[in-house]
């Protein structure tokens, strides 16, 4: 089982991202959050944590095997964890984390329902079942805090991810607030804080209009 590869990011798309190590290119899936941490990567050096499942029906005898990757290994137990309930499984789990695992894992850990059902795909019987399964054991999870100083890629996530959020809190649904970023991050890979990547999401929203 390959449990991490270190190598190039070739490319990141809605749903997967493509890393190059040795000889093979390798097509790993990402969940929304982790996506938008790696999207200002492309080109450097990243290492993922992953984990395999199989995709697909086995009773109709077509099944995928797919990698899911996490920048951190917290994230990929979390991950694990929150497949584990009842009603998920790995793709729906993977459609479901469009926020930081520290979000989602509060959410958890302080029994919001409401909250979870505000992610892609989870009901407010699969948040029930979330809530009951999982909430004694999100401690470590919903205090999860980086121990080094951000190295300038960190930076750099870190005002992607902020700039989501702030537009979903500003009213966007999640999927205009990841394209809005996307749109934005194509025209300008870098960035200097959240205000300056929300400037160039507005002049480009003016000049679609």
């Amino acid at each position: 089982m390959i449990t991490r590869i270190s190598g190039t990011l070739r490319s990141v798309s809605e749903s997967h991202a493509v890393l190059g190590a040795g000889a093979f290119d390798y097509e790993v899936q990402l969940p929304d959050f982790a996506r938008r941490q790696l999207q200002s990567q492309v080109g450097q050096e990243v290492s993922l944590h992953t984990l395999h499942f199989m995709e697909g029906n086995p009773a109709h005898g077509r099944l995928v095997p797919r990698l899911v990757g996490f920048l951190t290994e917290v994230e990929r137990e979390f991950f694990e964890m929150f497949c584990s309930v009842d009603g998920l499984g790995a793709k729906k789990a993977l459609r479901a984390m469009v926020r930081p695992v520290q979000d989602v894992a509060v959410m958890i850990a302080e029994k919001d329902g409401k909250g979870l059902t505000t992610l892609p795909g989870i009901g407010a019987a699969t948040a029930d079942r979330i809530v009951a399964k999982l909430h004694r054991k999100m401690s470590k999870f919903a205090l999860l805090v980086g121990r080094e100083a951000p190295s300038e890629s960190d930076t750099a996530s870190n005002i992607v991810n902020d700039t989501y959020e702030t537009l979903v809190y500003l009213g966007h649904s999640d999927r205009e607030a990841r394209e809005l970023v996307d749109r934005a991050l194509e025209q300008q890979p870098r960035f200097k804080d959240v205000n300056d990547l929300l400037q160039t999401i507005y002049q480009l929203s003016r000049l679609e209009a």
